[in-house]
Order: C-alpha cells, then sequence, then structure tokens
C-alpha cells in the first residue's frame, strides 16, 4: 500500500509485514493530493502543481513532470502513458519515457478534479467544478462527449469498461452513472448523503460511495435478485435487471 500525505511525502507499507513502512519519499514541496502505480512505476501528485514518477521498487524519482499552473489534484497511471488533472482546468497527458506532456484535454471553465483513464488507454474522463463530465479520446484529444447533470464540483470518477458505465461522485451529495455509449444518465441516486461524495467506485453489482458526513455507502443492485450468486463468474448484468434490484433494495433496505 502506498500513501500519500499533507505533509508532502508518500509512505509504501509492507501489508504482509504488519503494516510495517518500507520506504517514505519527499518529492514534493507541498500536500500529496493523489497517488497511483503499477508492478514498476508510481505516480504521485501534489498541491505544489507537481507530477513525479519514481521507481516502486527503489523509491528513485525518475521523473518530475511539470506544466500544470493550478494543484494536481488526480492521476491515473496506464503502462507508459499517465494522465493528469488539475485545478488549472487541464487534463494532460504524459509519456513516462521522455517526461514530456504529449496531450492536453482542457475543460470549457473552471478546474479539474478527478480523470479515470481506460484500460486500453484509449479514452479519458475528466471532471471538476463546472460539474461536466468530459469524455475525450485520447489519441487526437477530440471530446467525444460530455455527460451532464451533477449540480456541483464533480469529485470521484470510476470507469467500468466492460459494461460501458461511468459512476461520478459530487459534491452536490449525488451519485451517478452514465452509459459512456450513449451519454445517458442509467442511474441517479440521492439523498443518500448529508454532505459531500469523495469518492464512488462500482463493480458489476454495487456502487460504494464515501461521504463527508463519515458514511460509507454501500448500493447493492443486486439485493435479493433471484440467481445473482450465478453472475460471479459472469459479471454482466443488462440495466433493466440492475434497476429491479434497486427497487428491492429502496423497499428492503
Amino acid at each position: 500500500m502506498i500513501t500519500g500525505s499533507s505533509d508532502c511525502t508518500c509512505i509504501v507499507w509492507d501489508i504482509k509485514a504488519d503494516w510495517k513502512p518500507i520506504r517514505r519519499v519527499r518529492y514534493h514541496k507541498a500536500g500529496v493530493l493523489d497517488i497511483c502505480f503499477d508492478k514498476k512505476h508510481v505516480v504521485s501528485c501534489s498541491k505544489d502543481t507537481s507530477v513525479c514518477l519514481w521507481d516502486r521498487q527503489t523509491g528513485e524519482q525518475i521523473h518530475r513532470l511539470s506544466g500544470h499552473r493550478g494543484p494536481v489534484n488526480a492521476v491515473q497511471l496506464r503502462g507508459n502513458l499517465a494522465v493528469s488533472a488539475s485545478g488549472d482546468g487541464v487534463a494532460k497527458l504524459w509519456n513516462l519515457i521522455s517526461g514530456s506532456c504529449v496531450k492536453e484535454f482542457p475543460s470549457k471553465e473552471r478546474g479539474m478534479a478527478c480523470v479515470e483513464f481506460s484500460l486500453d488507454s484509449l479514452t479519458i474522463f475528466a471532471g471538476g467544478n463546472d460539474q461536466v463530465i468530459y469524455q475525450f479520446d485520447a489519441s487526437t484529444g477530440e471530446l467525444l462527449r460530455e455527460f451532464r447533470g451533477h449540480s456541483d464540483l464533480v469529485r470521484s470518477l470510476h470507469l467500468d469498461s466492460a459494461n460501458g458505465r461511468v459512476v461520478s461522485g459530487s459534491y452536490d451529495t449525488s451519485v451517478r452513472a452514465f452509459d459512456i455509449r450513449t451519454g445517458n444518465s442509467i442511474v441517479e441516486l440521492t439523498a443518500w448523503t448529508t454532505s459531500w461524495i469523495l469518492s464512488a467506485k462500482l463493480d458489476y453489482r454495487r456502487i460504494i460511495a464515501t461521504s463527508q458526513d463519515g458514511r460509507v455507502v454501500v448500493i447493492d443492485f443486486g439485493y435479493q435478485l433471484p440467481g445473482i450468486e450465478l453472475l460471479e463468474q459472469h459479471p454482466r448484468l443488462d440495466m433493466d435487471s440492475l434497476s429491479d434490484g434497486l427497487a428491492l433494495l429502496k423497499v428492503n433496505g
């Protein structure tokens, strides 16, 4: 496990050895806002406007990626590419071999707070202060689609590529799911918390969201749905089944 802190450091922890810290690095000059990693690399971003790439095994810094003009709020890593989203209103795609920015993806207004990078590295989603979720072609930089519905900052995104859905969490206290092929809203979950949604994740049957009010909300679309256990090996549900599950959850939950 790797954590980042407002003390400007990142710590690597050994989860198999009683959570002992293995390494502490300090590559940022302000608080660390997000971290992602794979088998080779760790990418961290900070209020200091930088993105740092470092070696997971040695902890040595490989590149300091500069170019943002505001706090870098989120990063995602895919192989030799990383994408970052900043309060300057721009998402940037980085080549991690050269350390250079290869594409920029601007919002139409205001800053970006979250980003998602598809597993095939072809699509980037970003959201932020203007309440819009943008879908970009990572190769061309083209804006493909805008998802609307939130009434406050979009703080969290999570992409379910297999089922063609993206789920978002917002400071408007709602969680929403959209069909990435049509742009249509699939699910709108409001009034489940009393404060900002800070993170929302999903799999084929559940959405899990965390809120500033201290709540963790688990929304199970398969609750009491006959045969749901059969989908464990083939996790795809059509949206009619998901809606039925949500109805049961509201009645029985």
